[in-house]
C-alpha cells in the first residue's frame, strides 16, 4: 500500500469511505454487518488505515456499524474520520449533542479526524455565524484531544470555499474535495485545489470516480488508454490522475462490495502518476464526454436583458451538473441558497437572453427542463 505523510502521521494514500457500504435487499439504511467486517478485515489486512463516515450515512447507521467494526482492533491501529452534519440546517445548534452521540455511535472516546460537513452555498453563512459556536466549539475538542486533526469537506463553489477559508483557513488541517478528471475542469476543482494550495492545506480527495462514472468509459475512450498503458484497467486511471497532483494526500473511495474493494487495494500498491501525454489524453476524453454541456462562458450579457434578474450563467452551470449527473444532490442543494424567485422556474420563456447569448444557447428551453426535473426530485 502506498502511504502519505500527514504530519507526524503516515497514512495510507486509500481510504475506505463509508457512504456506500454493502446494504440488504438494495435498502440503504440496513447496512450488511458481516460483508462490511470482511471487507475491513481485508482492508486492515492490505494496509488502508483510514476510515471516513458521518452523521448521515446510511441513515445514521455508518457510524454505528463502523463503531462496532473497528472495535475489533486495537484503537491506534487505524484512524477514523467523521463529520458534523452542516448539510442540515436544522443541525446548526446542537453542535455538542450531535458531537457527544458520534463518539457514542462509533464507540470512541477521540476522532482522529473531524470535518466540518458540505460546505456549500446553503450553509456557509451558517457555519460563519459565530452564535452557532460551531467553531468555537471543535477547537474546543481539538484543544482537549477528542479531535486529533481539524478539517473541511466542500461541495461549494471557489467563492463559498475561499470565504470558509478567508475565516477559519489558520486552523484547517486539511480540506476534503471532489476531485477528478471530470470535474478537474467541470467543477473547477483544478482552481479549488489550488486555493488550498494557496492555504498549505493538505487536499483529501472525494469522488475520484465520480460516483462510479469513470469506472466504465466509452469503447472508443478505453481503447485510446489501454494503447498507452495495455495493463491498466479503467477505473485505475482516475487514482492515476490524482496521484499526478502533488498536493493530494488522501484519496477515499467508496467501496461497495468486495471486488471492488481489492482491485483499488490491488492498484495503490504501486504510485505511477501520469506523464504529461497521458494527463492530456486523459482530459481530451474527460472533455469528450462533456460535449453535450450547454457551452456557457459566463460571459453574463444574458443576465442585463432578463427581465426576471436571474442568474443565468449560474442556474446554467448548475443545469450541466445535474444533467451529466443523472440528478444528484448538488444542484437541489444548492438551489435551496437561491430565492424561489431565482430559481429557473421563475423564467417567463421571453427569449431576451438568447437575443445576445455569443453560445446561441436555447437559454428558455434549458430552464424548462431543470424546473421539471427540480419538480421531479422533490416527489
Amino acid at each position: 500500500m502506498v502511504t502519505k505523510k500527514f504530519q507526524d502521521l503516515e497514512l495510507s494514500a486509500l481510504g475506505l469511505g463509508t457512504m456506500r457500504l454493502p446494504v440488504i435487499d438494495g435498502d440503504d439504511s440496513k447496512i450488511d454487518e458481516e460483508k462490511t467486517k470482511e471487507m475491513v478485515a481485508y482492508a486492515m489486512g492490505n494496509g488502508i488505515n483510514y476510515y471516513d463516515t458521518a452523521w448521515g450515512y446510511h441513515s445514521g447507521n455508518s457510524e454505528i456499524i463502523m463503531g462496532k467494526v473497528l472495535s475489533d482492533y486495537p484503537r491506534d491501529s487505524y484512524y477514523l474520520a467523521t463529520k458534523f452534519p452542516g448539510y442540515d440546517l436544522s443541525n446548526m445548534d446542537k453542535v455538542e449533542d450531535i458531537f457527544e452521540k458520534q463518539l457514542e455511535k462509533c464507540n470512541t472516546e477521540y476522532f482522529d479526524f473531524y470535518l466540518f460537513h458540505n460546505v456549500c452555498e446553503m450553509n456557509i453563512d451558517a457555519y460563519l455565524n459565530e452564535e452557532y459556536g460551531i467553531y468555537k466549539y471543535l477547537m474546543e475538542q481539538k484543544k482537549n484531544g477528542r479531535i486529533r486533526h481539524l478539517g473541511f469537506s466542500a461541495h461549494g463553489d471557489y467563492n463559498v470555499i475561499k470565504r470558509f477559508l478567508e475565516a477559519y483557513g489558520k486552523d484547517m488541517e486539511f480540506g476534503q474535495l471532489q476531485v477528478n478528471y471530470i470535474d478537474w475542469s467541470f467543477q473547477e476543482a483544478k482552481e479549488k485545489a489550488g486555493l488550498l494550495e494557496e492555504y498549505n492545506i493538505p487536499l483529501w480527495v472525494m469522488e475520484p470516480l465520480r460516483g462510479g462514472k469513470l469506472a466504465k468509459l466509452p469503447e472508443a475512450a478505453e481503447a485510446k488508454l489501454k494503447n498507452l498503458r495495455p495493463g491498466e484497467k479503467t477505473p485505475a486511471w482516475a487514482f492515476r490522475f490524482l496521484q499526478a497532483i502533488p498536493n493530494v494526500t488522501m484519496i477515499l473511495s467508496g467501496m461497495s462490495s468486495f471486488e471492488q474493494l481489492k482491485e483499488n487495494i490491488r492498484t495503490f500498491e504501486t504510485d505511477k502518476p501520469l506523464s504529461s501525454e497521458e494527463m492530456d489524453t486523459l482530459l481530451g476524453i474527460a472533455e469528450g464526454m462533456l460535449k453535450g454541456a450547454l457551452p456557457c462562458t459566463a460571459c453574463h450579457y444574458c443576465t442585463s436583458h432578463c427581465p426576471k434578474e436571474l442568474d443565468i450563467p449560474m442556474l446554467l452551470g448548475l443545469y450541466n451538473e445535474h444533467s451529466f449527473s443523472d440528478g444528484g444532490f448538488i444542484a437541489p442543494m444548492a438551489l435551496m441558497s437561491v430565492p424561489e424567485e431565482k430559481h429557473p422556474s421563475a423564467c417567463i420563456g421571453c427569449r431576451s437572453c438568447e437575443a445576445v447569448c455569443p453560445q446561441q444557447i436555447k437559454i428558455s428551453e434549458a430552464m424548462s427542463d431543470f424546473a421539471k426535473r427540480m419538480e421531479l426530485s422533490e416527489m
